[in-house]
């Protein structure tokens, strides 16, 4: 009985921790995904009002993000920005890995 109780016990820790490793992963991933939102309406905006380098905008407004955000692209598409981010996470056993979030943005085409 002992040793099925310590099984169980063991199972259930391992299941725990397992949860608080998926839940890291996704606030970063979040967190990423919010810095590249942010980022790109920032570039965007900086790129519509003539800008001469609206990706260091991005990355000043990333870098400014809680969880450690950076830049690691950004680049012009005509009159879109791209602008992805990645935030470090610790993975217990599977290392540190990156999540990583990706955005577009731009002026509204007129009458659409």
């Amino acid at each position: 009985m002992t040793v099925a109780a310590a099984l169980t016990i063991a199972g259930l820790a391992t299941v725990l921790v397992a949860i608080g490793f998926v839940g890291a992963g996704m606030v970063a991933r979040h967190r990423a995904q919010n810095a590249a939102d942010l980022g790109a309406l920032a570039a965007a905006a900086g790129h519509v009002w003539g800008q001469e380098r609206p990706c260091a905008l991005a990355q000043v407004i990333v870098e400014a993000q809680e969880g450690g955000p950076r830049v690691v692209r950004c680049e012009v598409d005509g009159p879109d920005l791209l602008v992805e981010v990645a935030v470090r996470v610790r993975l217990g056993p599977w290392g540190v890995r990156a999540a990583v979030g990706r955005s577009r943005a731009g002026p509204v085409a007129a009458g659409g």
